[in-house]
C-alpha cells in the first residue's frame, strides 16, 4: 500500500476541530468534519456549502475526492451534490462540501460532524490519439441499460 503525506492547514477557528481521519485500519476514505460556526439545517430539498476548516497541498500527480458517507445517505437521504467532488493538486482554498437533503426529514448538522469522506489518489495524464477506427468489443456502442 502507497503512503504519501500530505502538507494540511488548519483555517483560523478551527484549530479544534479533527483532521480528516480514518475510521478502520482498511477504510479507504478518511471522514471529514463540519467547520459551522452555528448549528445549520438543512431541509428537505436545500443544499448547502459547507466548510470544513481546512486546506490541502496534495503532492503532483494526486487528487482528493468527496464522497458521501454510506451511513448519512441511507439513514438520512444526506449527500453530495457533485459527487465525487474533486480536489486539484493546485487547490489551496478551504476544503468545502455541497451536501443535500434528499430525505423527508430536516437534518441538523453541527460543529465536528462527520459529514463526508476525503478519498486521495494517483492521477493519470491523457494525451490524445484522434483516429477514425476504434478496436471493436463485444459491448459496441452499448450504452445506459444494455445488460441484462
Amino acid at each position: 500500500m502507497e503512503k504519501i503525506i500530505v502538507p494540511v492547514k488548519r483555517l483560523a477557528g478551527h484549530k479544534d476541530l479533527p483532521l480528516p481521519r480514518y475510521m478502520t485500519p482498511q477504510a479507504a476514505g478518511m471522514d471529514i468534519c463540519a467547520a459551522l460556526k452555528d448549528d445549520l439545517i438543512l431541509n428537505p430539498g436545500e443544499r448547502a456549502m459547507v466548510p470544513t476548516g481546512i486546506a490541502l497541498s496534495l503532492p503532483d500527480g494526486y487528487e482528493a475526492q468527496l464522497r458521501p458517507r454510506s451511513g448519512l445517505a441511507w439513514k438520512q437521504g444526506v449527500t453530495l451534490v457533485n459527487s465525487p467532488g474533486t480536489i486539484d493538486a493546485d487547490y489551496r482554498g478551504e476544503v468545502a462540501v455541497i451536501l443535500i437533503n434528499h430525505g423527508k426529514q430536516p437534518f441538523l448538522i453541527k460543529r465536528g460532524d462527520r459529514i463526508a469522506q476525503l478519498v486521495v489518489g494517483p492521477v493519470c495524464r491523457v494525451s490524445w490519439q484522434e483516429q477514425e477506427i476504434l478496436d471493436e468489443t463485444d459491448r459496441g456502442g452499448g450504452g445506459f441499460g444494455h445488460t441484462k
